[in-house]
């Protein structure tokens, strides 16, 4: 259950500001975080508690050993306890925004643009390789899939589920779409790539994750950056001898592994989105004090890209 409560505002710490918001990002893993232990042993955070999200605002104020100079920026940030009106972020990794981008695209450039990015890189990717891209259209599997292009891939064959869905990952860049809930999905994905597929980028795990295994060409790469499934069944090694691999991706190891090209990342994604070639498609935008409907619509497996909370109260004169 999602309730809303007044609180004051909080207030910075050293390495941290404060971020008036206009828009917060819903992210699929905290309507895994709010069912607690029914979602799985990776889902567990002590209850109860505060939603993560992908906040977009202005910097109002900031802690005592940052930048005073930030204050007044427009900036994008993943942070906790984000449902609110007064947002606190770590201010190592503020994502600037670009000037006239609207709320939705903003909303991307802090995690869901860089994960997106990052997991195509980390599968290597080269010119025309084929690539399968599950969940494509999600948050992050609907830019997976354009940024698959501007990468230079080959065929981009995207999952997703219902005919509506199938249809806007072919909108966002897909050349051909799948309905991985059917059985015979597989089948599907060998007749779109006889030789079987370069690229899997998985956030379902279980299963899908099992079968993908199969499809992969000889030094096919898979790339794992979830499991929504909740299942996190063992690879079977044997697979593997066929001259394929698995990586898996967190986005927070890849910030403490190489903070220099994380942000060098973030700052290309958002001249990405500047020169319009990424775009973010914003399901539906509602009140901060709905955010239990936006849940509703994400576990019902209802949207397509992004869902965005709006804050209702005016900012301060």
């Amino acid at each position: 259950m999602l309730t809303v409560e007044d609180a004051d505002p909080p207030a910075p710490q050293a390495g941290q500001v404060l971020l008036r918001a206009e828009a917060i990002g819903v992210n699929f893993v905290d309507t895994k975080f709010r069912r607690g232990s029914d979602s799985g042993s990776i889902f567990q955070r002590p209850l109860p508690g505060r939603p993560t999200g992908d906040v977009v605002g202005t910097v109002t104020q900031v802690g005592p050993d940052v930048d005073r100079r930030l204050v007044g920026r427009r900036v994008a940030a993943l942070a906790e306890d984000a449902y609110a009106d007064y947002v606190v972020a770590e201010a190592s990794w503020l994502a600037a925004v670009p000037d006239h981008l609207d709320s939705g695209d903003a909303s991307m450039l802090a995690m869901s643009a860089p994960v997106a990015l990052r997991i195509l890189r980390a599968a290597r990717l080269n010119p025309g390789d084929t690539v399968l891209i599950h969940a494509a259209a999600g948050g992050i599997g609907h830019l997976a899939v354009q940024l698959a292009k501007v990468l230079g891939a080959g065929t981009v064959i995207g999952t997703a589920r219902s005919s509506r869905k199938l249809d806007f990952v072919r909108n966002v860049g897909a050349d051909v779409s799948i309905d991985y809930a059917l059985p015979d999905w597989p089948d599907q994905v060998r007749a779109a790539a006889p030789g079987g597929v370069d690229v899997v980028l998985d956030a379902v795990g279980g299963p899908v994750l099992q079968s993908s295994l199969d499809l992969l060409a000889p030094f096919g790469r898979t790339v794992v950056y979830g499991a929504a499934t909740g299942e996190l069944e063992l690879v079977p090694v044997v697979k593997l001898f066929a001259l394929r691999s698995v990586t898996g991706f967190n986005l927070t190891a890849w910030r403490h592994a190489n903070p220099d090209q994380a942000r060098q990342e973030m700052g290309e994604l958002a001249d990405l989105f500047a020169a319009g070639q990424l775009r973010t498609s914003v399901h539906a935008s509602l009140p901060l004090t709905e955010a239990a409907t936006a849940h509703e619509l994400i576990e019902a497996r209802s949207h397509t890209g992004r869902i965005l909370l709006i804050p209702t109260t005016p900012p301060a004169a």
